[in-house]
């Protein structure tokens, strides 16, 4: 009968925590089935584990379903091709507010009011200011060494400089390039705006040599080049990228000359020179941030992780889109220098690194700007990599310690991170509660883990068996049970004194009558009469030949063996029982070593003659009570000894017949009982086993895997004699 302990709750009791016997029961069969305990526990890891009111815990597989399923709902979400129009657009409305601000009468910083309280002499004088002023700084810029006097002759605005400041524009404009002389300014912007190519980078192009009219305008454009450059660069440094807006020509000077000899460096590498990484950190170090990678393979892997995300995105678009993109961050760009070496650095590193890029099929409607569509990227490769982790957990040396916490938060929440813990605590939970330890590097079990296995393997069985059958299994509902001792007789001197108290006081209550106080007599005294079961010696042969692993009967045979331990250890304490493994040749097994014992997959060979011999050693120990042999086996013996070596040949030989038989009989003789359970109904093993039978009287049962457990259990149970004590 089940019984229950209930106690008032101090706060320090957790009813949804997971419980180490409940692992142990999980991961048992897997146990059992391979013998090994590591991938046991992997596995238990990887399926996970259905607990009483939720304290189960996700498996690997799970969380990597989940990952998944986040990955599937962000392609079936956005749009990426968006993202390209998102970017035309953006450009074209910055052109829209400097049109507008061109065909405006205000003045772009100035409102209405003050516009409005001029006098028209006001205006033209004011107008007379600019004109001075922009002949005054014609003037200066056509003295200007020469570098852009020719330009402000020929009417061309100044270049930006190489670090993204803008040159000096010219009064008078060539075909397509601004006027600077009132209306006539105005209406050469216009032109120039109308000029503009049709294609994005090429629009690009031409407004990097372009000063708005519209202070607004200008920003907007300047905000709009930072982006693309800042995507650019974040595609190899992240550090620098971050940095871009806010660099001065001296910077950037330093940034290309990095990138020369970055670029020198990798070169040295590819052909097969040894680059000096620690000269080249030493003058560019304080580029990388505060964790500086430490040689040049770390370096090259360090950019070609960032690259991914950039090249993930290209690999997504189609062709067309792909082109498109890769232009319009090029023409951000307006110093060639500096493109050029980013485009020889694109080159090395696809050289170098290895593959990273991964194509994602976006099936949404979603629209999305590359600022969004490179945070996509972030987050599909993250779950990605957090996959990879997963998967590699007790694989290629990975373990849960290199998957990503972080990572695992920010994609699957908060709960996903939890159930990630409850992955790394599962080894500390099963040591703590003394089922495992550890031994160096490796996990062992412990007797109290041994102990647990076969007392699951008992269960297991019991719970198969039909109620009313013997069993030690729990239930509500009455049955046989192992042993009946409800007997009782009325008490003789000598007895033990094991006292019926109800049959005593129910002795005096006839003899003196009703009423109290009731009062009795030595002859009142009922006792329980006292079973002696004889005392038992079993050894269990096991057959771990190979065929018994190839058709699963051998994790049947190791949950018997961990049954029939418990159930003689818990109610026959003073039977003993002896475990033999049998194969090429025979040895004793302890109980302990069950568990991770597996079948004989190098040599060939059933040698039931070396078993018989070792059980009839064991056995010679006890010269009292009964003394049986267990065998477990899917074929005939096909091996014996021969000079203390093993001899092998299949089909069998005679010699090894008829050494067998000899040994069934020297069994005999010495009162050894011998069981044979057939795992297989194989016609040369049945009449091998007749004759068996014929010498020994023992029994043959043939028995499938299922129910093995319950012809075993049963027929021991039952073989128990009771000898009743007058």
């Amino acid at each position: 009968m089940r019984s229950y302990r209930y106690s008032n709750w101090d706060g320090s009791q957790d009813p949804f925590a997971m419980a180490a016997e409940d692992m142990m029961d999980a991961m048992s069969d897997e146990l059992m089935a391979h013998g090994d305990l590591q991938r046991a526990l992997q596995n238990l890891m990887r399926r996970g584990m259905q607990g009483n009111m939720g304290s189960g815990f996700e498996g690997i597989r799970e969380l990597m379903e989940r990952l998944k399923q986040q990955n599937r709902e962000r392609l079936e979400r956005y749009n990426l091709a968006s993202m390209i129009d998102e970017l035309k657009e953006r450009l074209e409305e910055i052109l829209n507010m400097e049109r507008d601000a061109l065909r405006s009468d205000q003045q772009p910083g100035q409102d209405a009011s003050d516009q409005s309280g001029q006098s028209p002499s006001d205006q033209a004088s004011g107008q007379d200011g600019e004109d001075g002023e922009a002949s005054s700084r014609m003037d200066g810029d056509s003295g200007d060494q020469g570098q852009q006097g020719q330009q402000g002759q020929q009417g061309q605005q100044g270049p930006r400089g190489q670090q993204g400041q803008r040159g000096q524009r010219s009064p008078v404009g060539q075909p397509g390039q601004p006027d600077q002389q009132g209306s006539d300014d105005r209406q050469g912007r216009e032109q120039f705006l109308e000029d503009l190519p049709g294609d994005f980078p090429g629009r690009i192009k031409a407004l990097n040599e372009y000063e708005f009219f519209d202070p607004d305008a200008q920003q907007a454009f300047d905000e709009l080049m930072d982006m693309l450059k800042q995507q650019a660069m974040n595609n190899m440094f992240q550090e620098m990228a971050q940095r871009m807006a806010n660099m001065t020509p001296e910077d950037m000077q330093r940034l290309k000359e990095m990138l020369s000899d970055l670029n020198q460096m990798m070169d040295q590498q590819i052909w097969g020179e040894e680059p000096n990484f620690d000269e080249f950190m030493q003058k560019h170090g304080d580029m990388f941030g505060p964790n500086p990678p430490q040689n040049l393979d770390e370096l090259v892997q360090q950019m070609a992780s960032q690259m991914a995300q950039m090249q993930s995105l290209f690999n997504s678009l189609p062709d067309e889109l792909r082109q498109e993109l890769q232009e319009m961050l090029s023409s951000a760009f307006e110093d060639q220098e500096l493109a050029s070496e980013l485009a020889e650095l694109q080159a090395n590193l696809d050289f170098l690194s290895s593959d990273e890029r991964q194509q994602y099929e976006f099936s949404g409607e979603e629209g999305v700007s590359l600022e969004q569509a490179m945070r996509l990227m972030d987050e599909l490769q993250k779950v990605d990599q957090l996959q990879e982790q997963l998967e590699n957990v007790g694989r290629r040396g990975g373990t849960l310690e290199d998957v990503d916490a972080e990572a695992m938060e920010e994609i699957l929440g908060p709960e996903g991170r939890q159930e990630l813990e409850k992955l790394k605590e599962l080894e500390k939970l099963l040591e703590d509660a003394g089922y495992l330890k550890r031994k160096g590097d490796r996990l062992e079990l412990t007797s109290k883990g041994v102990r647990k296995i076969g007392l699951k393997a008992l269960q297991d069985i019991f719970n198969r068996l039909q109620i009313g059958r013997h069993g030690g299994h729990r239930t509500d509902r009455r049955g046989i049970g192992i042993e009946a001792t409800q007997d009782t007789k009325p008490y003789e001197y000598g007895d033990p004194f094991n006292l019926d108290l109800q049959q005593t006081v129910m002795n005096a209550v006839r003899r003196q009558g009703p009423g109290t106080p009731v009062r009795m007599q030595s002859d009142d005294f009922e006792v329980y009469q006292n079973d002696n079961i004889n005392q038992c010696s079993t050894v269990l042969m096991l057959d771990q030949s190979r065929s018994m692993g190839l058709n699963g009967c051998f994790e049947a045979a190791k949950k018997v063996a961990m049954a029939l331990h418990s159930l003689i250890k818990m109610q026959y304490p003073r039977d003993n029982l002896y475990i033999i493994g049998f194969a090429e040749l025979a040895q004793e097994l302890r109980h302990e070593d069950i568990p991770t014992t597996t079948w004989g997959s190098y040599y060939p060979g059933t040698n039931m003659h070396h078993a018989l011999m070792i059980a009839r050693r064991l056995l010679n120990r006890h010269r009292h009570g009964q003394r049986q042999v267990l065998m477990i086996t899917d074929g005939e013996p096909t091996a014996h000894l021969e000079q203390g070596m093993p001899y092998f040949n299949y089909p069998p030989s005679w010699r090894t017949i008829e050494q067998t038989l000899l040994e069934v009989k020297r069994c005999t003789k010495e009162g050894v009982i011998i069981n044979t359970f057939m795992m297989e109904q194989d016609p040369y093993l049945m009449r091998f086993i007749q004759e068996v039978t014929k010498i020994n009287r023992g029994r043959a049962f043939f028995s499938s895997p299922h129910h093995l457990g319950e012809y075993i259990v049963t027929d021991y149970i039952n073989s128990k004699r009771r000898r009743r004590i007058a």
